[in-house]
């Protein structure tokens, strides 16, 4: 809708009318071949129910419409405008390319914002201020706090739980890295060994260490390396079905069954290393994903992701012994 003519001093030229409102155009646009101008609202509504020009019927589609001459811009904004409080007590007249700012400023603007000066010191619109209750205002935001405290103390109690969750599996690893420590201490040393020869080539010393178990280490190199193409369609809180049958899967292609309990339960978002453990840090982390050694687990979208090939990407994105990966699709498998 376009300004009253009434609030504008003197006479405004026809050329400067909406014909559809008739008031004087804000926010104008014109027809793009006959040129007519209108206010963009009062056009847009009008298109709305029919493409043609109000005025001489030629058809007009909203993509169509364009920005009036810099000529007209100008007329209308040498026009003097009483201010829109005037009705409040303002007699201010100003351009009208310069309302927006008075009315920002305006003292007589009844939704202009105050400071209540009872005590409260709540900001509120102007005209609201004679209703304000300074006790009842308070109690509402009084509400508000308590609210959000009740959402920190729940978000602080699921954090609580997720350290004892982690916690406990890091307690369970230590207990299974002694029991292989237990079971294979006089192998221990050849396998050191044997990581660090050619036959593996350039490992780092550390995976002697890490992988004691030279039955872990032979059921990985029997993996195929798999190549992850769609790391979106990471299932990040899979079901009980879903991880029963990829255990059946892992167990099926020679996995250790003292890992595999370990691998399952690392195949949940809460046992995650912190660099994957929430939405918000999966995707800051998106880019390291490409770092990772997959290897596939036969006949699933899935892949474990073993500590002992991944020593180059960080604790904060590795767990001891590997985790699994469960994705809805985005799995292939590679040649090397």
């Amino acid at each position: 809708m376009g300004y009253d003519v009434n609030r504008f001093e003197g006479n405004v030229d026809e050329e400067l009318l909406c014909p559809i409102c008739g008031g004087v155009l804000e926010e104008p646009v014109q027809a793009p071949q006959c040129e007519h101008a209108f206010c963009v609202a009062c056009i847009q509504e009008w298109l709305s129910r029919q493409h043609t020009c109000p005025v001489d019927r030629q058809t007009i589609t909203p993509s169509q419409l364009k920005p009036v001459p810099r000529i007209l811009r100008n007329l209308l904004s040498r026009l003097y405008i009483k201010c829109d409080n005037a009705n409040f007590g303002c007699t201010q007249v100003v351009k009208l390319d310069q309302l927006a700012s008075h009315l920002d400023e305006c003292e007589h603007n009844p939704k202009r914002p105050v400071s209540c000066e009872q005590g409260c010191g709540l900001v509120i619109p102007k005209d609201e201020l004679k209703d304000h209750n300074c006790v009842k205002e308070l109690r509402a935001v009084v509400s508000q706090q308590q609210v959000k405290l009740s959402e920190f103390q729940s978000e602080l109690t699921e954090q609580k739980r997720m350290i004892q969750d982690q916690k406990r599996e890091i307690q369970m690893l230590k207990e299974y890295m002694r029991a292989i420590r237990a079971s294979n201490q006089p192998l221990t040393r050849a396998i050191e060994d044997q990581m660090e020869s050619d036959e593996v080539g350039a490992v780092p010393p550390l995976v002697g260490r890490r992988c004691l178990s030279q039955e872990v280490l032979r059921w990985v190199r029997s993996l195929q390396t798999a190549r992850v193409t769609r790391w979106g369609g990471m299932i990040s809180t899979p079901d009980a079905v879903l991880q029963a049958v990829i255990k059946r899967s892992l167990l099926d292609s020679g996995c250790p069954a003292g890992i595999v309990d370990v691998l399952m339960e690392n195949a949940h978002e809460r046992n995650w290393p912190r660099g994957l453990s929430t939405l918000e840090t999966r995707q800051m982390n998106r880019r390291c994903y490409e770092n990772y050694v997959t290897k596939r687990i036969p006949g699933k979208q899935a892949v474990v992701v073993m500590a002992c090939e991944n020593q180059h990407m960080g604790p904060d994105m590795v767990l001891e012994p590997g985790l699994v990966m469960i994705f809805a699709h985005g799995i292939d498998v590679t040649d090397y």
